[in-house]
């Protein structure tokens, strides 16, 4: 687990440090973007959190306004004084995306502003972690062990259309897992072991008949799969969700062999 002690400790010298070097910054940023009519909306229930964060966001070059928030509720009341908003970054802290609380309140969230991409910062790096919040639809994570500028170019990769999610949990993961001697399964926790194949399948290209012949399912159980895929992965067709899974993959042996997936069976 890593804690926001590191952001605690260095938010208010980092201030100063960037206020000193460039003046007015922060007040110059504030008043362009709030023309330019779009806003971060920072949710934080610690104000000292949230107070640090938003100021080094600034900082750092957000690229528009920090509206920092203890709640929703709290933002909802003075919302018709705020432009409208890009993005959402929610931070829970020490607290987990896998319990249930957390999870429905991350997911009512999504729903409640979508399309409007919600970023969630946590103290947790785990995978399990990872993988639950992205179940829910958010559009990037994390980790408090990053420094602000990382913080800042996954916001706006989210407000891009993409998903930002750090690259250091996933492979600190696989590397445990091939150590331990187990076979790892990118996918795991995201996707059933049949929508796996299915996706495995769609990687090389092949088409909904072919995929129904080798996984023994009908061809529309198939279209089911890949409307559900299509759905957790906010795709809008097969090659989009090839591409937004092509980094989960290693390649072994030849083209197209991707290790961790399950051999066809039947259902």
């Amino acid at each position: 687990m890593h804690s926001l002690t590191r952001i605690h400790e260095n938010a208010a010298l980092e201030v100063h440090r960037l206020s000193s070097s460039r003046p007015g910054k922060a007040t110059s940023e504030t008043h362009n973007n709030t023309a330019a009519g779009s806003a971060l909306l920072l949710l934080d229930s610690r104000t000292l959190d949230r107070e640090c964060l938003s100021q080094c966001l600034v900082l750092h070059g957000m690229g528009m306004q920090v509206l920092a928030y203890g709640s929703i509720d709290e933002w909802r009341k003075d919302k018709e004084l705020h432009p409208p908003i890009a993005a959402i970054l929610l931070n829970i802290g020490g607290r987990k995306a896998v319990d249930t609380s957390n999870a429905a309140e991350i997911s009512d969230l999504v729903r409640e502003f979508d399309p409007t991409p919600v970023v969630l910062l946590s103290d947790w790096d785990e995978l399990p972690q990872i993988l639950r919040a992205l179940e829910c639809g958010v559009r990037g994570y994390i980790p408090s062990s990053i420094g602000f500028d990382v913080c800042v170019q996954a916001v706006n990769l989210a407000r891009a259309g993409g998903i930002f999610v750090p690259a250091s949990s996933v492979l600190t993961t696989r590397m445990e897992m091939v150590a331990g001697g187990e076979v790892p399964r990118p996918m795991a926790g995201m996707f059933t072991q049949r929508q796996e194949e299915v996706i495995h399948a769609l990687r090389r290209g092949k088409a909904n008949k072919i995929i129904a012949y080798e996984l023994n399912l009908r061809e529309s159980t198939v279209k089911v799969h890949i409307r559900n895929i299509m759905k957790k992965l906010k795709a809008t067709n097969r090659t989009e969700v090839a591409y937004k899974l092509s980094d989960m993959f290693v390649v072994e042996g030849g083209a197209g062999d991707k290790p961790g997936l399950p051999q066809p069976r039947s259902c």
